[in-house]
């Protein structure tokens, strides 16, 4: 009974379901045809004469092998003549000019650099007369007090961000800002006074002050601050009066070195912000005043590009003239390059 009633539950004029197998789509798949896309004919194409062609990258430009014993001269010599190595040797060439000529070669930079030890280079470039002038951020004062008064500096952030210890290394604070409070009050800017007083201390690790070695050497140094972005600013002897009144002053001796760049080198290196906008404005006030500042070779040296520094330092300063160079990679393997081959070419 319960077959009959299945068989007649499906009567004549009743349509039987389809399976799956039985979907258009399913048919098509598995009649195995596929839909006809046209292909662009190429018989015709156009072709030239490859020794018609401008080739980008010649024999002569790639690199030769590398051997033991290298001297520095060969090394850079033997370096392929493309893209990255190209912007070295113009760098390389604009500095070596500049300098040969009697211009300015003026180091911008933010702290990282003096971070990754390379205040002793800086200093050495300053005794041979390649740097002509220095412009600091804020935080170099710190990490350069804090390697010449006990030859390390540098603390973990993030460890001391949790219980709220980060930057209150009493030291630091309490020195900087009195010495700062000091020379504001006798008209020196934050970069020659806290030099001077570095340097009449007697830190122990003196050496690597960068401040110390251009009060030394009277090569003109100024620190640039935006208040709240340093440590010091946590500490109860912050004077902001002191502090805003000394860098403005620094702002003011900058635009006085810029004036020495009509066909010199400014080189911003590992700072993002603080030094493009205070030169793009010492850079201003100095043409505002009357000074040709053309033709300048401005050099950006960072990890990355920002935008500041590539609207700041290379596009809008050398906009009327002049050459902007992006060196891209770690400061503590480039400027070193840089450098040698700067004076590799001093040296003939």
């Amino acid at each position: 009974m319960a077959t009959k009633s299945k068989k007649s539950a499906v009567g004549a004029g009743s349509k039987k379901p389809k399976a799956a197998d039985d979907s258009p789509k399913s048919a098509h798949r598995r009649k195995g045809t596929v839909p006809e896309i046209p292909e662009i004919d190429i018989s015709a194409v156009r072709r030239y004469r490859i020794a018609d062609r401008t080739s980008l990258v010649s024999e002569a430009a790639t690199g030769k092998a590398l051997k033991r014993g290298l001297t520095m001269r060969r090394f850079l010599d033997g370096l392929p003549d493309i893209l990255a190595v190209r912007e070295l040797r113009d760098a390389t060439l604009a500095i070596a000019a500049a300098r040969r000529a009697n211009r300015g070669v003026i180091l911008g930079m933010g702290a990282h650099p003096i971070k990754v030890g390379l205040s002793p280079i800086i200093i050495d470039l300053m005794e041979q007369g390649v740097i002509t002038a220095l412009a600091l951020n804020g935080a170099c004062l710190v990490h350069d007090f804090e390697l010449a008064y006990m030859g390390a500096t540098s603390e973990d952030v993030g460890a001391g961000l949790e219980d709220g210890s980060f930057g209150m290394a009493e030291e630091t604070g309490r020195f900087l800002n009195e010495a700062i409070r000091d020379v504001a009050r006798a008209g020196y800017g934050l970069g020659e006074g806290l030099g001077q007083v570095f340097g009449e201390q007697k830190l122990r690790h003196r050496q690597l002050s960068v401040l110390a070695a251009a009060s030394r050497l009277g090569v003109p140094v100024s620190v640039h601050v935006a208040m709240g972005t340093d440590i010091i600013h946590m500490h109860p002897e912050a004077d902001g009066g002191a502090i805003g009144a000394a860098s403005l002053g620094d702002f003011r001796r900058l635009a006085a070195a810029v004036t020495t760049l009509d066909r010199g080198v400014f080189l911003n290196l590992g700072s993002a912000v603080i030094i493009p906008e205070v030169f793009v404005k010492a850079l201003n006030l100095a043409r505002n005043l009357g000074h040709t500042v053309k033709n300048i070779t401005t050099i950006n040296m960072d990890f990355l590009r920002h935008y500041r520094p590539t609207v700041n330092v290379l596009d809008r300063p050398t906009a009327d003239g002049g050459r902007a160079i992006h060196l891209t990679g770690h400061h503590e393997i480039m400027f070193p390059l840089l450098f040698t081959s700067v004076l590799e070419e001093l040296g003939g």
